[in-house]
C-alpha cells in the first residue's frame, strides 16, 4: 500500500484532497503551507498545523511552503521569524529552499490592488475607524454605503497612489473592497484592503508605508505560491468568501481552495497569542520560553520532545467541530515517549541526611547502576556509595500510619541497588526540634539483592551518596492556570489591534513554579549537556535546563510527574 493509500480517508482533509487527486484536479498536485505572522512565538496549537500541513504534503507527495504573513510592520520583529524557524525545524520538518514572505510579494499585491479599483471593485475611503465600524451594521441590520463608495475611478486610483507615495497621516484613508454592505456575512461589507502605516518594516525598511491586510495579502500569496489546498482554522470560514471574491476578480496565477478545521484549545494554559505577548510584557514569566508557557521554545525548554509533540498532535486528529483537549492526554504522550528514552538517574529534591553507623568510615563502594532497566542497550554508569548518605524527606516519618511502608525508627528498607537499612535512631534540632539526621545500620548480605533468609521489604528508596552528590537546582512547574479552562480565540492581524477587556491573570497558578534550591544528584549529572532529559526515579522526568545549566551550576526542569492521569482515565473507560 502506498503512503497516498494509507492517507486516503484519515480525516475529512485528506478526504478532500484524495478526491481532488482521483479527478486530477489542480493537475494531481498538492501544495500546502504554514503562514505564521512574525508577531509572536509559536505555540503548541501552531503545532497542530504544522503538523497537519506538512504531514498532509508528504502523505500525498507534495511540497508545504512555510511563509511569513508579514504585513504588520507594528506587531513584527525578526526575533520571532528567527523562532519560528527554529521551531519549525525542530518539530521535524523542512521546507527545503520553500521559505517565502508575504512582503515578497507587495510590488505583486499593490498591482492586484491597482486592478480592484481599476474594475471598479475597490475605494479609496475617507471615514475614520470608529465611523467605519458605525458604519458596518449589525448581524441583524445591514450596513451603510460609505459616502465615499462612489467615488470615480480616476479618483480611487489618485488617492490610492498618493498613499503609497506617503502624503496621508495613518488613518486618513483605507482601500476597500466594494462588496455589499447588506451582505449577512459581515465579512463581505466591504472590507479594508490596505491601511497606512508609516513604521519601518523589519524586511523591506521604509520602502512601503501602506500594507496590505491580512484576509488581501494572504489569498493573493497563497494563488502566487501555487498552493493548490489553503488549510486553515474555523475562525476564518467566515472569512472564506472573501478568500474566494478576492481571486475571482482577479487574473490569478491558480484559486486555491480554503478549508477550515478545529484549533487546539488545551486545559489549564491559554493558546491566545494577545495574552502570552500580555504575559511576557507585564513580566509574570520570564520570557517566550519560560516553561510555563505553551510555547514551542517553552515545551522544549521544559524538556518536551518533538516525538512526543507530533504523536500528540497525531492523537487529537482533524476535526470540523471546536472542542477542549485536557493536558493530561498531551503529558500522556510526553511520558511514553520519555518513559522509553529517557535514562534513569538518582536525585533527592529535598535532603534529608542518613548515616549508615555500621559501615566502613572511608569506604566508597562503585555500584554498577543501568541506566535504562527495560533497554540494555542504554548501558550503566557507576554510581558511589558510603557512609553517610541523602534520602528524600518525605521517606521518612517519626510516626508513621498504617499504610506509610516507607522509612521509620526500627523499620527497615531497601535502597535501590544497594543494601537494606535499618533506622536506629533520630537526630533532631535541638532548638526547633527539626528532623535533621537519621543513625541507620545496613546489612552487608543484602548487596543488590535480597538477603540469605528471605526477608521481604515493603518499600524501595533512591538515594544519593553525600559526599559525592552534587548541589543542583530544580525548579518544579505546574500548569499555567488554576481553571481547567478558559476560552479563547486566535487572533488575525486586524484583531490584534483591539485591547483585551477581561483581565484572564486572575485565574493564573500562583504555585506554577517552584524552585528548590538545595538538591542534591548524583555526579553523573554534572557532566550533561542542557536540553538532556532523564527519569529522576520515583520523582518524575526533568531535563537540564537549556539556558541556566552550567557543570558548576546544576539546573533541572521537571518536565511532567511520573503520575499518568490520562491512562488512568482511559482504564476507567
Amino acid at each position: 500500500m502506498t503512503q497516498i493509500e494509507k492517507a486516503q480517508g484519515t480525516d475529512f482533509i485528506r478526504t478532500i484532497i484524495s478526491a481532488d487527486i482521483q479527478t486530477n484536479k489542480n493537475n494531481g498536485r498538492v501544495a500546502t503551507r504554514f503562514p505564521p505572522e512574525p508577531n509572536g512565538y509559536l505555540h503548541i496549537g501552531h503545532a497542530k498545523s504544522i503538523c497537519l500541513n506538512f504531514g498532509i504534503a508528504a502523505d500525498f507527495q507534495g511540497t508545504c511552503n512555510l511563509r511569513f504573513d508579514d504585513t504588520n510592520p507594528s506587531k513584527e520583529e525578526m526575533e520571532y521569524v528567527e523562532s519560528i524557524q527554529e521551531d519549525v525545524r525542530w518539530l521535524g520538518f523542512n521546507w527545503q529552499d520553500r521559505l517565502y514572505y508575504a512582503s515578497n510579494y507587495f510590488e505583486k499585491l499593490y498591482d492586484f490592488a491597482i486592478q480592484l479599483i481599476q474594475k471598479g471593485k475597490a475605494y479609496v475611503c475617507s471615514l475614520g475607524p470608529d465611523e467605519i465600524r458605525a458604519y458596518r451594521g449589525t448581524l441583524t441590520e445591514p450596513g451603510k454605503n460609505s459616502p465615499f463608495r462612489d467615488r470615480t475611478i480616476e479618483e480611487n486610483l489618485d488617492l490610492f497612489q498618493r498613499m503609497r507615495a506617503g502624503e496621508f497621516p495613518e488613518g486618513a484613508h483605507v482601500l476597500r473592497a466594494k462588496i455589499d454592505m447588506a451582505s449577512p456575512n459581515l465579512t463581505l461589507r466591504d472590507p479594508a484592503l490596505y491601511r497606512i502605516r508609516h513604521m519601518h518594516h523589519h524586511r523591506t525598511g521604509d520602502k512601503w508605508c501602506i500594507y496590505p491586510m491580512y484576509d488581501f495579502a494572504h489569498c493573493l500569496s497563497d494563488s502566487i505560491e501555487g498552493i493548490t489546498h489553503s488549510i486553515c482554522t474555523l475562525e476564518f470560514e467566515n472569512n472564506r468568501p472573501l478568500y474566494d471574491w478576492i481571486l475571482d476578480q482577479l487574473e490569478v496565477p491558480c484559486h486555491p481552495q480554503q478549508i477550515e478545521f478545529a484549533r487546539l484549545n488545551l486545559t489549564h494554559t491559554v493558546l491566545s497569542k494577545r495574552k502570552l505577548i500580555q504575559l511576557v510584557e507585564q513580566g509574570r514569566v520570564s520570557g517566550w520560553s519560560d516553561p510555563r508557557m505553551p510555547t514551542l521554545s517553552g515545551l522544549r525548554r521544559r524538556g518536551y520532545s518533538p516525538e512526543a509533540i507530533r504523536n500528540f498532535c497525531e492523537r487529537i486528529g482533524v476535526a470540523k467541530r471546536d472542542s477542549v483537549v485536557d493536558m493530561a492526554l498531551l503529558e500522556h504522550c510526553l511520558r511514553e515517549d520519555l518513559n522509553r528514552t529517557a535514562p534513569r538517574v538518582m536525585a533527592v529534591l529535598k535532603p534529608l541526611k542518613v548515616v549508615i553507623e555500621n559501615y566502613p568510615e572511608n569506604q566508597v563502594e562503585l555500584f554498577d547502576f543501568p541506566n535504562h532497566p527495560e533497554d540494555p542497550s542504554q548501558g550503566t554508569r557507576p554510581v558511589p556509595f558510603s557512609r553517610e548518605l541523602y534520602i528524600e524527606q518525605e521517606d521518612f516519618m517519626e510516626n508513621p500510619p498504617k499504610k506509610f511502608f516507607r522509612l521509620g525508627p526500627g523499620r527497615e528498607v531497601r535502597l535501590r541497588y544497594a543494601y537494606f537499612i535499618t533506622c536506629r535512631e533520630v537526630i533532631k534540632d535541638p532548638e526547633s526540634g527539626t528532623i535533621i539526621e537519621l543513625r541507620c545500620t545496613y546489612d552487608p548480605a543484602t548487596r543488590g539483592g535480597d538477603p540469605p533468609d528471605g526477608r521481604k521489604v515493603k518499600a524501595t528508596l533512591h538515594w544519593v551518596s553525600a559526599a559525592h552528590a552534587i548541589q543542583a537546582e530544580v525548579r518544579l512547574y505546574d500548569h499555567l492556570l488554576t481553571v481547567e479552562t478558559e476560552k479563547v480565540q486566535e487572533e488575525t492581524d486586524q484583531d490584534m489591534n483591539h485591547t483585551e477587556t477581561a483581565d484572564f491573570t486572575t485565574k493564573l497558578n500562583p504555585h506554577s513554579l517552584e524552585t528548590l534550591s538545595s538538591c542534591r544528584v548524583e555526579p553523573y549529572l554534572a557532566q550533561v549537556r542542557p536540553g538532556e532529559r532523564f527519569q529522576f526515579e520515583r520523582l518524575g522526568y526533568f531535563c537540564a535546563d537549556s539556558q541556566d545549566f552550567t557543570p558548576a551550576r546544576p539546573v533541572f526542569n521537571r518536565t511532567v510527574t511520573l503520575r499518568d492521569t490520562w491512562a488512568k482515565m482511559q482504564t476507567k473507560g
